[in-house]
């Protein structure tokens, strides 16, 4: 089986992002298959270039022989090298406003672009994604964000420590006041988010007993999946692949946990035509009890399922406060506010642990796709191809035009 030769790119979206395609143990492996692969020298990366020369991996400037090109986040427009193949995370697919000059770019310079989001199986699931991860994260942030609001207790920014495992650790210590959380969603990021809350020390109750108030001496989470955070009008029960081609059939059913919840982690995936959670005007209500928003999910309002996520936070600043009033942003941890935690590359806090899973997944699931005559798989993830639009991707014309 022939493969393209390979470089790990530096990251240069700023600020950059800590994660990588493929640790340096993956590289080597690679390397000892005979897979010509070298890694670009990075600052910023959570495994050091010395990581990568200690194994005996190539640490090589100038990449511009390279046949496939392996990065995370968007690569900025003018570092892109005309006529190779990519791989990254671009958002462009769902016609990004922000990102319209990349996917101009990535025609114009004949690239063929692989968006690791669209590499999918016949069954049409991901293939590879940092999901888990981000809930992981998130779920620690939304935690450390209401630690910081009210004083209870105190926790780490996951950042700040090695690893998870070293996460872990701090979570044996912790003493919970009796919080109560609610978790939306039950794929990739909503069990990464509950892994954490349960390693954490939260006890997990059914939905009934979460929105009915049981369990008040202790910190708690429950977790919604569709048919506990949406209704039909008529009442009739929701079968979940209807919903997610019907969403603008339905209605919310979030209220009576928004009554009874401290904090709120949203993992869902959104298209738009689901209903929202909540409004800006049920927010204002004086039974509206959440006082942290954790929003995994991170669509930005007004195109959003929490109308509160008016932007991205960061991970240098990742809380903002919201005015349920006004519905401006105010100062975070504002008595009047609510606490929003609304950070888009959360796997970055747990770089080294999110990256070796990414790899590996991608070394069994992806890789050999590379050395095949034709892939269904990198068909469907061929977003640019040769500076033309993928066969899937027609429909981004009009917006590929600007």
């Amino acid at each position: 089986m022939k493969y393209p030769t390979i470089a790990v790119i530096r990251e240069g979206k700023v600020p950059p992002d800590a994660r990588v395609p493929l640790t340096p143990p993956q590289v080597a492996n690679l390397r000892e298959r005979g897979i010509d692969i070298v890694v670009q020298p990075s600052p910023g990366r959570t495994f050091r270039d010395q990581e990568y020369a200690d194994l005996g991996i190539p640490m090589v400037e100038d990449i511009s022989d390279r046949e496939l090109l392996l990065g995370i986040k968007e690569v900025p427009i003018s570092q892109l090298i005309p006529n190779k193949k990519y791989c990254f995370f671009a958002h462009v697919a769902k016609e990004q406003p922000y990102n319209q000059p990349l996917m101009r770019a990535l025609l114009d310079k004949g690239i063929t672009h692989m968006d690791y989001e669209y590499f999918t199986g016949e069954n049409g699931k991901r293939l590879i994604a940092f999901g888990y991860w981000a809930g992981m994260v998130g779920a620690h942030n939304a935690v450390w964000t209401y630690a910081q609001r009210t004083g209870a207790f105190e926790l780490p920014r996951l950042k700040d420590l090695y690893d998870y495992a070293a996460a872990k650790e701090v979570y044996a210590k912790l003493n919970l006041p009796p919080i109560r959380v609610v978790l939306t969603g039950t794929g990739r990021v909503g069990q990464g988010a509950a892994q954490v809350l349960e390693d954490m020390g939260f006890t997990k109750i059914s939905p009934a007993a979460y929105r009915n108030g049981e369990e008040t001496n202790k910190a708690v989470f429950t977790q919604l999946g569709v048919s506990e955070y949406a209704k039909h009008p008529d009442g009739q029960p929701i079968k979940k692949q209807y919903f997610y081609k019907h969403g603008e059939e339905y209605q919310s059913n979030f209220a009576p946990y928004a009554k009874v919840s401290d904090i709120f982690i949203n993992g869902i995936f959104w298209d738009g035509r689901a209903p929202a959670f909540f409004t800006s005007e049920e927010m204002a209500s004086e039974d509206f009890r959440i006082q942290v928003v954790g929003d995994v999910t991170c669509d930005i309002a007004p195109a959003a399922s929490v109308p509160s996520t008016l932007r991205a936070s960061t991970i240098a600043d990742p809380v903002f406060g919201y005015d349920p009033l006004s519905g401006k942003e105010i100062k975070a941890y504002s008595t009047n506010g609510i606490d929003i935690m609304s950070i888009d590359n959360l796997p970055s806090e747990l770089p080294r642990d999110a990256s070796e899973a990414f790899g590996d997944v991608f070394i069994e699931k992806i890789l050999p796709e590379f050395g095949k005559e034709q892939s269904d798989i990198l068909e469907r993830a061929s977003i640019t191809v040769n500076g033309e639009l993928g066969p899937h991707y027609g429909y981004l014309e009009e917006y590929a035009k600007g």
